[in-house]
């Protein structure tokens, strides 16, 4: 297969049609690397599964060769990506960008070959923050028309909801970031065509060959249907201890595996194989990629023993149990202070039949409990969270 077929494989996009081969023609003539971007805005602390499906195609492209530019947008991160957006997103402050970008750095690194041969790590507040004449000739190379036109600009301006000047600029700042690094190749999501192609037209207005755009498919959550977002509590991080990522990938609907399979690039043993292997296969491998073969191992026996076997753990941690009376102990004061949830959530979880002791659902209505009918018992709260309660008096 030859090179731009194969790193077409599992894109959803590539433009204009043919432009990667004739990209890495040129460069192989010219005895030189593409120079690969990808830009991440660092507006949240982690990086999920769903941020891997580009970061594995630019790995390939590390492979075979060429050199990968990751753009950590600590001052696109100012303006905020209106992608997708029904509204302004909130600003970051600049600490938290730095510290988000220090950990977006170290995340992508799981999936990018750390080699200063094949990968160059730049922070576009080193361009972006220009002088307002270098400002105003970028906001000359496209009308207000042409932003406009953006899928989620349009819906915003057609129901009259406020859209920010500054969030107009978003796309010609991420186009600057093109010219500024020279791109050859831009990586996104299909929710970034409009982003890439309008890269283009500002690297022709400043007299630079345009890059070609290769966009991914979106991997949905794990609720099978959505993005897969943090905001939407659907998402895998890459970072997350290992039985979380496995739990997580477990509850991942079955009409969903095909496309984690696909666009995660994991072995998949086959519709042969059945709904259940096929899903364990897949929760396997994610846990594996990160964390490695013996880890997905324990984390599947550890699943099994509490989803399947409904055995207790037996790393349980112990919390000392106090009562304001010496007698009783009001449960979702409790399951608060053990776990870190708030009381509502304490009862909305017992009233749900989420919380249990020693293996035995907790009825709905049992918010006071006897202290010495809990000395040495389990508490489990919800699928995954245990403590072994130790009544007051005996730590003492």
């Amino acid at each position: 297969m030859a090179p731009a077929d194969d790193l077409l494989r599992n894109a959803h996009q590539s433009l204009p049609e043919g432009g990667l081969a004739r990209k890495l023609e040129i460069a192989e003539n010219e005895g030189r690397q593409l120079r690969v971007k990808l830009g991440l805005d660092p507006t949240a602390p982690d990086i999920h599964l769903g941020h891997t499906v580009v970061l594995q195609k630019l790995r390939e492209f590390q492979d075979l060769g060429h050199r990968v530019v990751l753009i950590v947008g600590d001052y696109t991160a100012r303006v905020g990506d209106p992608s997708g957006r029904s509204s302004t997103r909130p600003v970051l402050s600049p600490e938290d960008i730095d510290a988000n970008a220090e950990t977006y750095k170290d995340q992508a690194f799981t999936i990018l070959r750390d080699d200063p041969e094949l990968l160059e790590v730049r922070r576009n507040g080193e361009w972006l923050n220009m002088p307002a004449a270098d400002l105003f000739a970028l906001a000359r190379v496209a009308t207000v028309a042409q932003i406009l036109e953006r899928d989620d600009f349009a819906k915003r301006f057609a129901a009259q909801q406020p859209i920010s000047v500054l969030e107009t600029l978003y796309p010609l700042l991420q186009g600057y970031d093109s010219v500024a690094i020279r791109s050859d190749v831009e990586l996104g999501g299909t929710d970034q065509t409009f982003n890439l192609l309008l890269g283009r037209d500002v690297q022709r207005a400043y007299g630079q060959p345009e890059q070609v755009i290769l966009t991914m498919p979106i991997l949905p959550g794990i609720d099978g249907t959505e993005k897969m977002s943090k905001s939407l509590g659907n998402h895998v991080g890459v970072t997350e201890p290992a039985d979380e990522q496995f739990g997580k990938t477990m509850r991942l609907p079955d009409a969903a595996m095909d496309t984690w399979f696909e666009l995660l690039a994991l072995d998949d043993p086959g519709a042969g194989a059945g709904p259940r292997d096929r899903k364990r296969a897949l929760a396997r491998g994610v846990v594996a990629r990160f964390h490695g073969e013996e880890a997905a191992q324990a984390a599947e026996r550890r699943f099994d023993a509490l989803f399947v076997s409904h055995a207790v753990p037996d790393d349980v941690e112990d919390y000392a149990v106090e009562s304001d009376d010496g007698a009783s102990v009001h449960l979702p004061a409790l399951i608060a202070a053990a776990f870190g949830r708030s009381r509502s959530e304490a009862r909305r979880l017992l009233e749900q039949g989420g919380v249990r002791l020693d293996g035995e659902v907790v009825a709905s209505d049992a918010f006071d409990l006897p202290l010495d009918s809990l000395d040495g018992r389990v508490l489990q709260v919800g699928k995954r969270h245990f403590r072994r309660l130790v009544a007051a008096s005996r730590t003492a």
